[in-house]
């Protein structure tokens, strides 16, 4: 597959596809593409992937692409869903580097330019993710075990949403895509099993800026009182983690019981019972992790 790079102004400049997948996002789609055609970053292609949105979704990507030839919409025949219309979009890309821009997110002027900068520099990186701790001030490259171990052991970071993660096409694909097995927590788990596989860098900046609304997927809390323990059971199950057997077994132990305890607490603050009973059932939790 072609990739096609450039150079502007002696400075090589590849191509970055920037993903943006959509369901009834008319209020905000505008705003989205605006932010990703502004950039300062201009070697681009911005990839819409409609999944069948029944509002002005459709009319107002193809008013924008009126103007930037850099927009390439592709509208889905039936609807996917959240992550397998994610992979279908990764599809089309042909950069050398992915990063996603939910229709409802908007990212800085200078976020394509900072992390294709930064990647370049740390070219054995397979790649970035927004970090948010305070105890890394530059960007620092990881291996996979030095990774794994600083997510469980020391500062949480690898459970973000795909806008906080820019990859190498080839490597996203030679590691399966996103995980299309645990709902709106496929991100927590994919990125487990990125980090296992290869080098990631660590971007100090929080160059995406993620909306808080109602129509997310992530504001139905319910579905992650189980989701959450499915994908840390897949986590386990699954990946080859560098952790000894202990480490594992404890760690999980430890989500385990926090996701429990999650559980108790909803069934306390809204008094149902019989859903909380459900969200038990649907977590598949193992006895000996709760012991």
């Amino acid at each position: 597959m072609e990739i096609i790079d450039v150079e502007i102004n002696g400075n090589y400049e590849p191509l970055v596809s920037v993903l943006m997948t959509a369901y009834n996002r008319e209020i905000f789609i505008k705003e989205s593409v605006e932010s990703v055609i502004h950039s300062s970053y201009k070697n681009i292609e911005l990839i819409i992937v409609d999944d069948g949105s029944s509002d002005n979704t459709i009319d107002v990507v193809k008013a924008l692409m009126l103007n930037d030839k850099r927009i390439k919409l592709f509208q889905n025949e039936n609807n996917l869903g959240d992550y397998p219309n994610r992979n279908k979009a990764a599809g089309y890309a042909i950069g050398k580097y992915m990063l996603y821009v939910d229709s409802d997110d908007t990212i800085q002027p200078d976020a394509i330019e900072y992390c294709v900068k930064n990647l370049e520099l740390h070219s054995t990186s397979d790649f970035s993710v927004i970090y948010p701790h305070q105890d890394v001030q530059s960007p620092q490259l990881l291996n996979a075990t030095t990774a794994i171990r600083k997510h469980f052991f020391e500062k949480s970071f690898l459970n973000l949403g795909p806008g906080g993660v820019v990859f190498k096409r080839d490597f996203f694909f030679s590691n399966d895509m996103y995980s299309i097995k645990f709902g709106p927590a496929n991100d927590l788990y994919s990125h487990l099993k990125f980090a296992s596989k290869g080098n990631v860098l660590l971007l100090p900046y929080r160059y995406l800026n993620y909306r808080i609304h109602e129509g997310q997927e992530s504001t139905n809390k319910y579905r992650y009182l189980y989701l959450n323990q499915n994908y840390i059971n897949g986590v386990f199950e699954d990946l080859n983690l560098p952790l000894s057997t202990k480490e594992k077994r404890q760690t999980k132990k430890r989500y385990s019981r926090n996701n429990f305890i999650t559980i108790i607490k909803y069934i306390l603050k809204t008094g149902n019972l019989m859903k909380g009973i459900s969200a038990v059932r649907k977590a598949n939790f193992s006895f000996s992790d709760l012991l």
